[in-house]
């Protein structure tokens, strides 16, 4: 089998692992994206590719952005508070990279973000529908006037 028909293999199956995922599910799934992305961009800085680089890094950051503004702090709290402060870190950090070229700045940001994604993986099912259910509440509140 090809290279590209590998690549449009797996670009048909991601698109069908996110039309069948729930919101756990498809966070996850950015998480292991961001990650992936990092790991790419410091394979790009050892081989000098600048590009390879850059591309990868504000795919990351594009990804780390779009989690943060995703927090919903009045469900979360001080952690979605916490969580929300941890994105703004990494997104300054990554933006970094440009003037360090960055594998330290990078092995930091697995380093931070690693142990996050890893326990967002470990929720149970019963928190992930409890959570779920919250949010659905708060969403549906009448604003106060």
């Amino acid at each position: 089998m090809s290279l590209k028909a590998i690549n449009a293999y797996k670009k048909g199956s991601l698109k069908q692992d996110v039309a069948s995922a729930d919101p756990h599910r498809l966070t996850l799934m950015l998480m292991q994206g961001a990650i992936d992305k990092l790991a790419y961009a410091k394979g790009s800085i050892s081989r000098d590719d600048l590009k390879g680089r850059s591309d990868n890094v504000s795919k990351a950051t594009a990804i780390f952005i779009n989690l943060r503004d995703t927090l919903n702090v009045a469900v979360g709290g001080e952690f979605a508070d916490n969580l929300y402060n941890l994105y703004n870190y990494i997104i300054d950090k990554l933006t970094e990279i440009n003037v360090d070229n960055g594998i330290g700045i990078i092995d930091e940001v697995i380093s931070l973000f690693g142990p996050i994604k890893d326990a967002w993986a470990q929720i149970p099912e019963q928190a992930k529908q409890e959570a779920y259910a919250k949010s659905q509440q708060a969403n549906h509140q009448p604003a106060n006037l």
